[in-house]
């Protein structure tokens, strides 16, 4: 097996534990993000703590609300570290071959640097994007559809209440059409109603909503893993300079660098993820027209323009939580992984050597 296979394998690996352990945050965090209040109103609107939210979803759909699409994004979570990891250990063997044949002519120490991390890291991400947009479609849609038809609803109810006022209802006419809206059932919604939802809509174009600003969002796991591996081969230079003691790196030290590369990454590009998840969402979520979007200019002039800068960074806080956490997870247990996998490489090549003989 290749190293950047193994690479892709360890990287799908982690990224699934990571997923399902921080899955409910997700959840949240992309209601918070797809949730559209007017200026006006988000001044007077309270806001709810993460804990209050997630209460908030077990109460209204279960349990199982807080998992809403983690089926499609435990494959997307697959897809896209697996695909994300081997194209990355691609290009990066190619950057350190390139950068050792440089030296060889007298160019350079025979490292790669920053901007060639970022250019790798950058790539990567581009094709991940391209290859794994439409399972994070469905995804966003699996878990807004709640927030969607609850928006429906209340539209539908002042629709009510405005023909009552117009057509001068009694008050146990309205009573009873508002009970019968109340008594609608809303549809099962699994990953074919996710499906079928969004071709209706936009044809096959529907599964790439939102590929402009994920593509720029590239920048995130770019800057991210320029930041993890710099700061990586930092802590091997400076172990390898000690005379005594472990150059080995634990699994507490990547789990911190991680964890650090990750911060930096979401709060540098988190404006862009809410454009995207409100591009992915369904266009109901906005309720009145004017908070529905067309496109990503169309979504970030309304945004200026009806929430202002606060809307860009809606639910910030549960994202940071849920992107380091799940980001030390994942290199923690990619880089167990790979020493797992490079421990039964090597046991592997001794048999076959011992059994040539």
């Amino acid at each position: 097996m290749s190293n950047a296979v193994a690479n892709g394998l360890a990287g799908a690996g982690g990224g699934m534990i990571a997923q399902i352990i921080t899955y409910p945050l997700q959840t949240v965090n992309t209601r918070q993000q797809t949730e559209r209040v007017a200026k006006k109103s988000l001044a007077n609107s309270k806001r709810l703590g993460t804990l209050v939210q997630i209460l908030q979803v077990i109460r209204s759909d279960g349990w199982g609300g807080l998992y809403s699409g983690l089926k499609p994004s435990l494959l997307g979570t697959a897809a896209s570290q697996g695909i994300y990891y081997y194209f990355y250990q691609v290009f990066k063997n190619k950057a350190e071959a390139i950068a050792v044949a440089r030296k060889a002519k007298g160019h350079g120490d025979g490292t790669v640097g920053m901007f060639s991390w970022l250019l790798v890291a950058a790539l990567a991400g581009s094709l991940n994007v391209l290859l794994t947009n439409p399972i994070w479609v469905l995804v966003t849609r699996m878990q807004t559809h709640t927030q969607a038809e609850r928006k429906i609803m209340e539209e539908r109810k002042e629709a009510l209440l405005k023909e009552a006022s117009e057509n001068c209802l009694t008050g146990s006419e309205l009573q009873v059409k508002l009970a019968e809206l109340d008594s609608i059932k809303p549809h099962p919604y699994g990953t074919w109603q996710a499906v079928n939802e969004v071709y209706s809509e936009a044809k096959i174009t529907g599964f790439w909503k939102g590929i402009v600003p994920t593509l720029i969002m590239v920048c995130n796991p770019a800057i991210q893993f320029m930041i993890y591996e710099s700061s990586l081969k930092h802590l091997r230079a400076k172990r390898a300079d000690r005379k005594q003691g472990s150059k080995n790196i634990t699994a507490l030290e990547v789990f911190l660098l991680g964890a650090l590369a990750k911060l930096g990454a979401t709060i540098s590009t988190y404006p862009l993820l809410v454009v995207k998840s409100r591009l992915q969402a369904k266009q109901e979520i906005g309720g009145n027209i004017s908070l529905r979007y067309s496109g990503t200019v169309d979504a970030i002039r309304k945004m200026i323009q009806y929430e202002g800068l606060p809307g860009f960074y809606k639910g910030m806080s549960t994202k940071i939580a849920q992107s380091v956490f799940a980001a030390s997870v994942l290199f923690m247990v990619k880089e167990e992984l790979l020493k797992i996998y490079t421990l039964l490489a090597d046991k592997c090549n001794k048999v076959l050597l011992s059994s040539a003989k």
